[in-house]
């Protein structure tokens, strides 16, 4: 990877707003759970921004975390410890596509050069947040941790209706469209004939 000056104008500006976006308590809680997740194997970060990426950028404890999640059917086959940038990055994508096929969906997942070149921690916190809040959600019996540092995702509640409810549906008026409920004519006089204008004081 060539390396890249500091960014000017518009750029800067831009990168700027991305690096607002990155959580330092969420980073805390989201180490804590990798650490719990996967055991000491993982080692533990340096505090800060620069630490949490140079933990996960070479992408081998994304690997240990995505395994642990799979119980005795590892994803990934072969985790190693590498120097070379493309093997790194290799191993953040093998990461992606297991995420992927463990239900994280494709808006929630960041991209490579997002981790390995710094572009936005932010995107990489919000995956590992989706991972999580899964991961709890499953309920399998591999998350560990616990429970409360992630939000269950929504569960499908599917609703089953016999022929003759559905039926009984569509006879009722829904409140939304109107009612005509004590509506009255009295008083009114008929359609077409003309208004009644008489002077009794001539």
């Amino acid at each position: 990877m060539a390396n890249k000056g500091p960014a000017y104008g518009l750029s800067r500006e831009v990168q700027n707003k991305i690096d607002k976006k990155y959580d330092q308590e969420l980073e805390e809680r989201l180490v804590e759970w990798i650490i719990a997740q996967c055991g000491s194997v993982v080692g533990q970060p340096e505090p800060g921004k620069t630490g949490f990426q140079s933990w996960l950028k070479d992408g081998r404890v994304l690997c240990e975390l995505i395994n642990s999640l799979y119980g005795a059917s590892k994803p990934v086959k072969s985790i190693k410890i590498s120097s070379m940038a493309f093997k790194q990055m290799e191993q953040i994508s093998v990461f992606l596509s297991a995420a992927e096929a463990y239900g994280i969906t494709k808006t929630d997942m960041f991209q490579t050069v997002d981790l390995f070149e710094s572009k936005d921690l932010a995107a990489v916190q919000r995956t590992l947040m989706a991972l999580g809040s899964l991961a709890v959600t499953k309920d399998d019996g591999f998350y560990k941790g616990d429970p409360s540092w992630f939000h269950k995702k929504a569960q499908e509640n599917r609703r089953d209706f016999s022929e003759d409810q559905l039926n009984e549906g569509r006879n009722v008026i829904g409140l939304q469209m109107g009612t005509n409920k004590g509506a009255s004519q009295a008083g009114m006089t008929g359609y077409g004939r003309p208004r009644q204008i008489i002077n009794n004081n001539p």
